[in-house]
């Protein structure tokens, strides 16, 4: 388990790892970002370019491509090598 603080310390992100009992698979492996039940968490970002720059060296994929909401943000999902789903959003307006 790991215990993440955001940069303003006013909000944790806990991360857990389960080693017993093994994991079971999901189905579909790889569901799409607005399958229901599916876990994740959206993050703010400052520089959402660099940002996945970074993630995909460490070995995440970008799910689709990165999306411009009207002229307010910029948005994304990005799934992790354990298969989590991470969003971000670099606010432009």
């Amino acid at each position: 388990m790991a215990m993440m603080r955001t940069p303003d310390g006013h909000s944790k992100l806990e991360l857990t790892k389960y080693h017993s009992p093994a994991a079971s698979g999901a189905e579909p492996e790889n569901p799409p970002p607005n399958t229901l039940g599916l876990h994740r968490v959206m993050f703010a970002v400052d520089d959402i370019d660099d940002t996945v720059a970074r993630l995909r060296a460490h070995g995440a994929e970008l799910l689709g491509e990165v999306a411009q909401y009207e002229s307010i943000f910029r948005l994304c999902y990005l799934r992790g090598p354990a298969g989590i789903i991470v969003a971000l959003a670099e606010q432009i307006g």
